[in-house]
């Protein structure tokens, strides 16, 4: 098996190279320069390695780097450039302080309290799961991180306090549902906040090159009504067409209380960090209009938690999620990044425009959005998929005449909606489906119909409040 297994890393890792090498001697398209031809070839094969995983996604970004160096594609200098880019180490500082939740047990508080209240019947325990998610994903930009070492914990116990097992019948009891919920309660709140999905901060990097800049508030404003929609309407829908057998769980309710009295009153590392939680919320709104950048806000909560020792040291350097992350997104980001300046994605944006220029801006937007929301069935990784296709589906979207701000917006608000496609599509989702609980089957059709409910609450309702609010 482990041989089995060492072959196919092997062939992926070849099958990435023989791509990008074909890319980078095919002949060059009229309009495109050759430096911009061979970087995309190299972001090409870095992006199938990323795909593909023949090794870890950071050992694969290195190693793009690497040949774009080695090929005189970029400096050094050039190549390194994304290392001191801001808004990859905010992503890397909230990795941090996401570790303060998980640390000092507020996190878990957090759950139990809204289970605690919620958690009479089923389906209100399922808005209990939810409103814990969307409290924690502001402060928590990974899904793996908040759903699989917080949120997932909590559910498992709780299907399993109920006699609800995985692959067996008696896991459409109440375990199911709790993990359909979760799941696709997870993809939306990590669409309502710059900080609460890794790629988000990228979206908005990207978004900024082409003249739509996104704050932190910009982004949650625009958010807010359509987010909370979803959230609303998700676990009704779930609760009507995959539904649990047990629709009462008073049992939940009392198992919460009792989780909340072993936990204690809150102790003096829960108490900071959730000032500093509160603070940071607070910053990042107002940080535009005080000329403070969202990295510098992230930086100055994690400074206070490391004088008050909520974190030590040992917590930062043993986060090994933050420091994979600044290889891997430092890397798409100077590529993607360079890709730009060479004009590549210029050129390709005013080719797509030759096939779409006749259609209306709304019509035309709307087929490049479902493009773009639905390819994601060809992805393993959300950062991947934007780092392929935003920049490029938003160039072409505001050359078809979308307002800049709408077009980066609604891209960005689907690079994170689209997780909920496949057991494959997010970090949370091999976690959540691994469980047992839900079968592939069933798994793709709830992930099929509940992205057609996001997409018409989103592009619907949401197209509607972005009007009330000015963006277009």
């Amino acid at each position: 098996m482990e041989i089995a297994l060492k072959n196919k890393q092997i062939y992926f890792f070849l099958l990435s190279i023989f791509v990008g090498v074909m890319v980078w001697i095919s002949p060059v398209p009229h309009g495109v320069d050759t430096q911009a031809w061979h970087l995309l070839a190299i972001f090409i094969a870095t992006i199938l390695g990323i795909i593909l995983k023949p090794l870890p996604m950071g050992a694969m970004a290195l190693i793009g780097l690497s040949a774009s160096i080695v090929t005189n594609t970029l400096t050094f200098e050039q190549a390194f450039s994304g290392f001191s880019n801001s808004v990859v180490w905010l992503v890397v500082f909230a990795f941090f302080i996401a570790r303060g939740f998980i640390v000092t047990g507020l996190g878990k508080r957090v759950a139990y309290f809204f289970v605690s209240i919620l958690g009479k019947s089923t389906l209100g325990l399922s808005y209990g799961i939810l409103a814990t998610d969307l409290i924690l994903a502001p402060a928590i930009p990974s899904l793996t991180a908040r759903i699989g070492g917080i949120l997932y914990p909590i559910v498992k116990g709780l299907a399993e306090s109920f006699g609800s097992e995985p692959n067996s019948e008696s896991s459409r009891k109440i375990g199911a549902f709790l993990i359909q919920t979760a799941f696709q309660g997870s993809v939306i709140t990590a669409a309502m906040f710059l900080t609460s999905m890794a790629a988000n901060p990228l979206i908005a990097e990207l978004a900024g090159v082409q003249g739509a800049p996104i704050s932190w508030g910009t982004w949650a404003l625009g958010s807010i009504v359509p987010g909370l929609a979803s959230l609303c309407v998700i676990p009704l829908i779930l609760f009507k067409i995959y539904p649990p057998t047990l629709k009462t769980s008073e049992q939940a309710k009392a198992l919460s209380k009792k989780q909340l009295k072993n936990l204690g009153k809150m102790k003096s590392n829960e108490w900071i960090m959730a000032a500093t939680f509160i603070l940071l919320i607070c910053l990042w709104i107002l940080g535009p209009h005080l000329g403070i950048n969202a990295a510098t806000v992230a930086l100055i909560g994690l400074s206070f938690l490391l004088v008050t020792k909520v974190l030590s040291w040992s917590d930062l350097l043993n986060e090994k999620g933050a420091w994979d992350t600044l290889i891997w997104f430092a890397t798409l980001v100077t590529l993607a990044g360079f890709l730009n300046k060479f004009g590549l994605t210029t050129w390709f944006s005013n080719w797509v425009v030759q096939y779409v220029s006749g259609f209306n801006w709304i019509l035309g937007f709307l087929i490049l959005s479902l493009v773009y929301f639905f390819s994601h069935y060809f992805f393993a990784s959300s950062l991947a998929h934007v780092g392929a296709m935003y920049a490029p589906f938003l160039i072409v979207a505001i050359a078809l005449g979308a307002p800049p701000l709408v077009a980066a917006l609604v891209l960005g608000y689907m690079s994170s909606l689209f997780g909920n496609l496949t057991q494959y599509s997010c970090g949370p989702a091999p976690i959540l489906f691994g469980s047992g609980y839900v079968s592939v089957g069933a798994w793709w059709r709830l992930g099929f119909i509940m992205s057609i409910v996001n997409l018409i609450i989103w592009l619907g309702l949401g197209g509607v409040w972005w009007k009330v609010i000015g963006f277009w």
